[in-house]
């Protein structure tokens, strides 16, 4: 039941991942706004409307969904390291104040624009003393996505289990063994408790994600700690090559190659799944796929 609850979340993963966090936006905005009703409520000379705190909360809310995808973005490519902390902290910084800045526009923006289709005006009040206003309170949320995001990363690839490279044994006796050992012959998954083999043949492609590489396997993807090229490297003489900035392909999962006008490419695997294939690395795969041939 577990198994296939995950797998289905992970057909799925950004739209759930989503859907939950807008769902917590909803729920605990939605408490906010009545909080600051109530409050006003005890006022007798409150001309506060029912509306207004709903927008209010609401319409941070939106500003913290569009800005989203953009911080996941920038978590993925600035990864925690114990190396260089001055740096990050220094990239963090400028980060939350540019995720306050787009936050509080759109925020601003939305409001305005319900006032004046009411035909009210909507007041921020000074710029300065607001916007530090809303950065104390920006900074925090920028700290707790970060935290929730490496937090859950790190749980779903517990979950999902990492790979690690299994080198083959060499043959001293044998030429061609020790031709085709230069490459491992099996990834090491380990998830959670268990441990299981994945062949490198079976892996359709490659994708950089980060500090990783997702190894994709019979429509499984098992994240391998590792860079792009040094996989890609290891894995050339098993009929891996790179075809992208992001991607890299097994020759043997190819069902067909297409060019376009611009020198661009596609790649259709047997799989059914397509590729981008860039003309920067297009020569260089074509003579290495075609010299398999």
């Amino acid at each position: 039941m577990t198994k296939n609850w995950f797998e289905r979340f992970d057909q799925h993963k950004v739209l759930y991942s989503y859907l939950a966090f807008a769902f917590y936006l909803l729920l605990n905005n939605g408490i906010n706004a009545s909080s600051v009703w109530m409050e006003h409520q005890r006022d007798a000379l409150s001309t506060l409307q029912w509306w207004e705190p709903l927008l209010w909360e609401y319409s941070s809310a939106i500003g913290t969904l569009i800005m989203l995808p953009v911080l996941v973005w920038f978590f993925r490519l600035v990864p925690p390291r114990f190396s260089a902390l001055r740096w990050q902290l220094l990239q963090h910084f400028v980060a939350s104040l540019l995720f306050c800045i787009g936050h509080v526009s759109l925020m601003v923006a939305l409001r305005k624009l319900v006032y004046g289709l009411l035909g009210r005006g909507y007041d921020f009040g000074p710029l300065a003393r607001e916007f530090f206003y809303e950065y104390r309170k920006d900074v925090w949320g920028y700290l707790f996505l970060l935290a929730v995001f490496h937090s859950a990363d790190f749980i779903y690839r517990r979950l999902k289990g990492d790979a690690m490279l299994i080198g083959a044994e060499q043959n001293e006796d044998s030429t061609a063994a020790n031709h085709n050992n230069s490459s491992p012959e099996h990834f090491l998954v380990r998830k959670l408790d268990k441990e299981f083999l994945v062949k490198v043949d079976d892996i359709d492609w490659l994708e950089s994600s980060g500090n990783y590489v997702n190894l994709h396997s019979k429509g499984r993807i098992y994240p391998l700690r590792a860079t792009l090229a040094k996989t890609v490297e290891t894995l050339q003489h098993k009929g891996f090559s790179r075809i992208h900035r992001s991607f890299a392909v097994n020759h043997h999962a190819i069902n067909s190659i297409s060019y376009e006008p611009s020198g661009d490419g596609e790649i259709l695997l047997n799989s059914g799944e397509r590729l981008n294939l860039s003309r920067r690395f297009k020569d260089e795969f074509r003579a290495r796929f075609q010299g398999k041939l």
